[in-house]
């Protein structure tokens, strides 16, 4: 009652003088800025000031990191286990097959049902495969189905974790921080990136490939930790009236929504296409390294960390740059850009023009991205957006695809032919997708705060 009545006085008052209370709001806004020190008027990390969106970023921070951790101990193991590199393959396979089978419905799950339950669950679920697998190394007894098994069912967890933690972002951050939220959130994702390899090769090197995952086992559960102590926003009335209909009919909802949207539509091909089709660049440095540039690895260590220092970058920029409309023309660019620099990549002979093509795909591919996931969660009503998000996650599965692609080009043509080959295509869909829907360029959506929005919590 007391919201409602709060809402009411707020609607009257917006009626009857909404440009005088703007020019005072913009007003005031103007001179508390002015008032403040130097490093508070730092935009970077604006988001965290909200305490939910701190714990929620924590969160995927050791989320992030065990899974990085995951993907590098779990080839170890495998390939320990049978030198075979067929197994080594199938064995990183297991871990994105469930992104393909379970993510709509994932996405479907996450808009019906308590997403701070569902994430809680997932993360408990991979701390005791985890354990399990843990476990089963230091006592000897870990045979390749157990690496298979707990492959798909870490791949089934994260299916249905990742659309739970996307919808979250905008509810809690709301729209004014969702940019700053996501660039944030980026900027975890790629430093985990970094960070993830190297702390569980050292653990694997110093303790054991047990000691590694008993860590990523902590990591969940202190992920649950921070979790348990968010406030979630109460859902809309549309999301409590799709969590009474039946399961199929909610991801039958999902393709429908898509399908009928084209503004939608363009930006899942901008988030997916360049992605799938540029991306694996990073896969082909081996070949880059040492058949291109007549180096080692410590030259694909250089590359690889060119690229991530870009794509750390992209993100703080992207963080720090205070806005009031998201528009689709950035977003646009920075794929183009993205596809040029990597197709400048497969094109260079020089170490040097190398380093700065990786390190500018890196910036643009974070900018891009960040900016288009921006644009995809405002235009996406709440209680759909589970399902909207779930297609933008299939980037998580799309990517291997796309460097198993890249690999067979490879075969035939040499790493390079196939990096420029791949790179064209990505910059040929961002033109194509434009041609057939111009009026994208011209998408703004505001980033002004919804004050009903997050007026509950649950």
């Amino acid at each position: 009652m007391k919201t409602a009545g709060f809402e009411n006085a707020h609607n009257k008052e917006s009626e009857f003088a909404p440009e005088t209370q703007n020019q005072a709001d913009l007003a005031a806004d103007r001179d508390a800025i002015k008032k403040r020190p130097l490093l508070s008027r730092i935009h970077t990390f604006d988001s965290l000031s909200i305490r939910d969106y701190r714990l929620l970023w924590l969160g995927q921070v050791d989320t992030s990191l065990g899974q990085w951790m995951d993907s590098i101990t779990r080839s170890y193991l495998i390939y320990h286990i049978t030198s075979s590199p067929l197994q080594l393959g199938l064995a990183a396979a297991m871990r994105g097959i469930p992104l393909f089978l379970f993510g709509i419905v994932a996405g479907a799950v996450a808009d019906r049902s308590g997403r701070k339950a569902q994430l809680i669950i997932a993360q408990v679920t991979n701390a005791l495969l985890n354990c399990i697998l843990a476990t089963l190394v230091i006592t000897n007894r870990v045979q390749p189905w157990h690496v298979y098994v707990t492959g798909f069912l870490v791949g089934t967890v994260q299916a249905f974790q990742n659309p739970a933690r996307q919808t979250l972002i905008s509810d809690i951050a709301g729209s004014k921080h969702l940019i700053n939220a996501l660039a944030l959130n980026s900027m975890a994702l790629n430093s985990s990136r970094a960070v993830g390899p190297a702390l569980a090769g050292f653990l694997i090197a110093t303790i054991g490939v047990h000691g590694s995952y008993y860590v990523q086992a902590f990591m969940f559960v202190l992920a649950t930790v921070w979790t348990i102590q968010m406030r979630i926003p109460e859902r809309s009335r549309e999301s409590v009236l799709i969590a009474k209909e039946p399961i199929l009919k909610s991801i039958q909802a999902g393709f429908s929504y898509v399908a009928a949207n084209p503004n939608i539509r363009t930006q899942l091909i901008l988030a997916l296409g360049p992605l799938t089709l540029a991306m694996p660049f990073t896969n082909m440095m081996p070949i880059f390294a040492r058949d291109v540039l007549h180096g080692g690895a410590q030259l694909q260590g250089l590359l690889l960390s060119a690229f991530g220092v870009g794509s750390l970058l992209g993100a703080v920029v992207v963080a720090s740059i205070p806005r009031r409309n998201a528009y689709a023309l950035p977003a646009v660019i920075g794929a183009v850009v993205f596809s040029i620099s990597v197709f400048f990549f497969g094109l260079s002979s020089w170490t040097w023009l190398s380093l700065v093509c990786a390190f500018i795909s890196g910036v643009f591919m974070t900018t891009y991205q960040t900016q288009d996931q921006a644009l995809l969660q405002l235009s996406a009503p709440r209680h759909i957006r589970g399902r909207v998000m779930s297609f933008y996650l299939m980037s998580r599965a799309t990517v291997p695809i796309g460097t198993l692609l890249a690999g067979t080009l490879a075969d035939y043509f040499g790493g390079p032919a196939a990096v420029r080959l791949m790179s064209l295509s990505a910059l040929g869909l961002i033109l194509l997708v434009i041609g057939t829907h111009p009026a994208f360029l011209s998408v703004k959506v505001s980033l002004q705060e919804d004050t009903h929005q997050d007026a509950h919590l649950e």
